[in-house]
């Protein structure tokens, strides 16, 4: 029992005897995995589960082991295309539903197991993640002449999210699952998965604790903290290389930690998706950098909003799991609504402009206008060849985290939208939520009659039941003192103070109702704190949104552990998430 070292190929043969080391030069991976507790493990499918053991504290699989081949990709057989961007540790997985499938989509045997999967990675609590099985990814290299037989690891993984989508083959639509998969950085433990962990984890003389202790710290972190801190446990490197310098030359040339995406059929004569390139290694830093500094044509000392409200509208595509490419037709019906309705009065309505010129941002692709049209191409141009444009691969990866989707929306809407009606630009782009830190209520309805002496309105609601317990807890923690100002509101009866979430409970933000999340405010920062007027920078000091000035400082208290990944959070509400750092934790003693 050895190793997984991220980047090193192994060897996965026919002949699975484990007393063998190496095979063809190689490392034999059932010598590597060989176990006395597990069964051997199976490479042969896209979608590998161990079987689960009957531990003490619930069952629990030991692990999943995803393999990938870019040699069938696009084929009947395998229709669909795998990304592996692991220099920003993201994975795109498609499930194992295929088009002469007739059972339902979901109940395939790789699909339902990764699908089981994504319901303990989405588990609310501590104890529920600890049995969450650990997704392990590999991808099918070409060694000694063959594509047969050879694997590279390329890391551990957690679930976050799944969609299901529409695919073909045989010129047939049929249905599948996406799943997005959130790599871990591994770099505490030199790159590699102990394989005692994962023989640990299907002992059933262990417990869920026990089997955590020789996890890599990236999932103990998960496994307590949940997805909120996960942009903090994210593996990054430098193109090229697995982290940790020790792939071979040879390794190198030969590995398909990424890969590519598929030529489009019309890319041969089409103008470049980016007249001045589109960025291959975008940073979340060059992104914010990109959208606050859009060329956009100013008229009468006014900015054009075309351009922030066409990326708004791509980005709210992402928010949603839609495609980020869409055709032009749609592109201006949608586009072009938005540009009526919220575009400066007497403004061109021309969705022509944004989806052509955007490119110049280096955010943005468009696909189909051939090269001898690229210089003078106008509407009837797009209408006749219905090309498509859209948020391009790279930002589109990185506006897949929550936090950074978020710090984005912030910086169009205070750079260029500042005053626009903001929850009905956020509503009509279907970003209802994002204009304050609570989020919204899954649906109201409401009806008024005229019983009484005043009007009554009957209301109907699906609300989101809040833990009292727990707030009355903080509360009395604090003393009823607004951890910012100090302030304890006296009652008749006693003193009043509120419980603040840091991550709204509401959609889109979905957070925990648990202590970490949880804040104790005066009434008035609270609706500043929400409005999004207020945040906590990484070292705890509390600054106003608009200038950067400082408010004072949030007041610690040893039994209230903030969860630091939620303030981020909540700065990127505000469009302050500082890039590149990672937030200080709320750990210091009280001030006397």
């Amino acid at each position: 029992m050895g190793s997984l070292r991220v980047g090193d190929v192994f060897r996965s043969a026919q002949n699975r005897d484990p007393s063998v080391a190496r095979i063809d030069g190689y490392p034999n991976i059932h010598h590597v995995t060989a176990s006395t507790v597990l069964a051997q493990i199976q490479l042969s499918k896209g979608i590998n589960p161990i079987s689960k053991a009957k531990a003490a504290g619930g069952r629990r699989r030991p692990a999943i082991l995803i393999r990938s081949s870019p040699w069938k990709a696009g084929t009947a057989e395998t229709p669909w295309h795998d990304v592996f961007d692991l220099d920003n540790g993201h994975v795109r997985y498609f499930g194992d539903h295929r088009v002469d499938h007739t059972v339902p989509v979901g109940t395939t045997q790789g699909n339902a197991v990764l699908l089981e999967a994504l319901r303990e990675h989405q588990a609310t609590t501590p104890e529920e993640r600890a049995l969450a099985a650990p997704l392990l990814i590999f991808a099918a290299v070409s060694r000694n002449g063959t594509w047969k037989g050879y694997v590279e690891f390329c890391g551990a993984a957690v679930i976050e999210d799944a969609k299901q989508i529409e695919q073909e083959a045989k010129g047939r639509p049929f249905p599948n699952y996406r799943y997005d998969l959130f790599v871990l950085d591994l770099t505490p433990e030199d790159d590699q998965v102990d394989w005692a962990w994962i023989e640990d984890r299907g002992n059933p003389e262990l417990s869920a604790t026990d089997a955590l202790l020789r996890a890599p710290r990236s999932w103990r972190q998960w496994v307590e903290q949940g997805h909120a801190v996960l942009p903090e446990l994210r593996r990054r490197t430098t193109r090229g290389g697995n982290g940790s310098g020790r792939r071979s030359e040879d390794d190198a040339r030969g590995s398909m930690a990424h890969f590519p995406v598929p030529r489009r059929p019309d890319a041969s004569d089409s103008a470049s998706s980016a007249p001045i390139g589109s960025l291959e290694n975008m940073t979340v830093g060059v992104l914010m950098d990109k959208l606050r500094s859009l060329k956009v044509h100013q008229r009468n000392g006014r900015q054009s909003r075309h351009k922030p409200l066409a990326l708004l509208w791509g980005i709210s595509r992402v928010a949603t799991g839609k495609p980020s490419i869409a055709p032009w037709r749609q592109f201006r019906d949608e586009v072009g609504g938005l540009l009526a309705e919220f575009g400066h009065p007497n403004s061109s309505v021309t969705p022509e402009y944004p989806f052509w010129h955007l490119q110049t941002s280096q955010l943005w692709d468009v696909h189909g206008v051939p090269a001898q049209q690229a210089a003078k191409v106008h509407a009837a141009t797009f209408d006749r060849l219905n090309p498509e444009g859209g948020i391009g691969r790279q930002a589109e990866r990185l506006l897949s985290d929550p936090c950074v989707r978020s710090e984005a929306i912030a910086v169009l809407r205070e750079t260029y939208l500042a005053d626009i009606d903001q929850h009905a630009l956020m509503e009509r782009l279907g970003l209802a939520g994002y204009e304050s830190a609570s989020g919204i209520a899954d649906f109201a309805e409401d009806q008024v009659t005229g019983a009484g002496p005043a009007a009554r309105r009957t209301v109907a609601s699906s609300r989101i039941v809040r833990d009292t317990e727990l707030s009355a807890k903080v509360k009395k923690l604090h003393g009823d003192r607004c951890q910012i100002c100090g302030l304890q509101l006296s009652t008749r009866f006693g003193t009043y103070s509120e419980a603040a979430h840091i991550r709204g409970l509401g959609r889109p933000h979905n957070g925990p109702d648990e202590l970490p999340n949880l804040l104790v405010l005066c009434p008035n920062h609270h609706v500043q704190f929400d409005a999004l007027a207020i945040y906590v920078d990484p070292d705890g000091v509390v600054r106003m949104t608009a200038d950067g000035s400082r408010l004072g400082e949030l007041r610690p208290h040893p039994a209230h552990q903030i969860n630091a990944a939620h303030l981020r959070y909540h700065r990127a509400l505000c469009g302050r998430d500082t890039t590149g750092r990672r937030p200080a934790p709320l750990d210091r003693k009280p001030s006397p």
